[in-house]
């Protein structure tokens, strides 16, 4: 299941997100550090088209992708020397598959502000560097285990020693991993190393975009593609209301609900269908460009060994029609082999041998 940490300094809003994301009630005390432990919450994929065909399909279970959020307690400068709670923290960062940075951007006095301002600029980073500082700790530690096989002039060592002397380069310009041209052979060298900065992130400005200096926001438009502009008190107020006075207010997809969708994406990451008819239609994530046999080995590894072949048509299409048994007999499912590319929206059914 995809992992996405939660991470921020103290008293930002991530264990108010946190609630929001999972309607789990969590400690929201306002004085640094109160998550101690993190909270871990299992929180489903907005997805319509589940809902559409598990009505289609008269299914009495749907099954939906999910992510699980990480509300991991606030960082400090110099976590990653251990300051506040930082090295257990940091420790759990490295579980995540990606990081969502929660910065604050809410002006409220009562709410203690550590950095005693509102400058999200600053806030990131503080975030940034102590990722990257616990990146080139681990870096430095590795590069001195090899010296050992260097000297014996071991080609392995050699080859490593090369790649993490540019890596470590590259982190000391304050530069994340992720944004480094490397070749799939040295992703796979330095996958085992969990780095930080090798994850994707998505920022989340916790306020109204009013509350942020103009200088700031352009910055940030310059700087990174990926961020959002939530008012998480209003979304956690929106929890409240009931279904009739959701239709009321016409409120059909949340921030969060995008926020959601967009910590799913950012990981390459779509969503095949399979459903078994009356019993259970469920969605399945699996990266972009993956095969088909990589998605039956998704649902059963005997799906996988034993792959015949499978029938596809997308969701769309299948719901036009009305029916998996009409659409066969207009001769709109697709018969695939092994080497078929998935595409987000295909609903699959597989068959093997076993």
């Amino acid at each position: 299941m995809l992992k996405i940490g939660i991470v921020g300094l103290p008293n930002v809003g991530k264990s108010t997100l946190f609630h929001i994301l999972t309607q789990k009630r969590v400690d929201i005390s306002n004085y640094p550090f109160c998550t101690i432990d993190p909270n871990i919450g299992i929180v489903e994929v907005p997805d319509e088209r589940l809902n559409k065909l598990t009505e289609m399909f008269y299914s009495e279970k749907k099954v939906p992708a999910a992510i699980e959020f990480i509300d991991i307690a606030g960082l400090v400068k110099n976590a990653h020397r251990g300051e506040g709670l930082g090295n257990q923290f940091l420790a759990q960062i490295k579980e995540s598959d990606a990081i969502l940075y929660v910065i604050r951007a809410f002006l409220d006095s009562k709410i203690i502000n550590v950095l005693g301002k509102i400058n999200p600029l600053e806030e990131i980073d503080i975030l940034d560097t102590e990722l990257i500082l616990k990146d080139l700790e681990v870096l430095e530690r590795r590069i001195k285990n090899l010296e050992k096989e260097i000297k014996k002039r071991d080609k392995k060592a050699l080859e490593e020693n090369k790649l993490l002397e540019s890596v470590k380069k590259w982190l000391e310009q304050g530069k994340w991993i992720i944004e480094m041209q490397l070749t799939s052979e040295e992703n796979s060298i330095l996958k085992p190393f969990q780095f930080l900065t090798q994850k994707p992130k998505i920022i989340l400005l916790n306020g109204d975009e009013k509350g942020v200096l103009k200088e700031a926001l352009d910055i940030l438009n310059q700087k990174f593609n990926k961020y959002l502009i939530i008012n998480l008190k209003y979304e956690e107020e929106r929890l409240r209301f009931s279904k009739e006075e959701q239709e009321i207010l016409d409120v059909k997809e949340t921030r969060v609900d995008a926020l959601i969708k967009e910590c799913f994406f950012l990981l390459n990451l779509i969503i095949f269908f399979t459903s078994t008819g009356d019993g259970e239609t469920r969605a399945w994530e699996i990266e972009s460009g993956k095969t088909i046999l990589e998605a039956a080995g998704k649902i059963h590894s005997d799906f996988q060994n034993y792959f015949i072949r499978a029938d596809i048509i997308n969701w769309k299409e299948l719901l036009k029609i009305g029916s998996w048994q009409k659409a066969r007999e207009l001769g709109k499912i697709k018969t695939v082999g092994r080497k078929y590319i998935v595409q987000d929206g295909d609903v699959i059914k597989i068959y093997s041998g076993k």
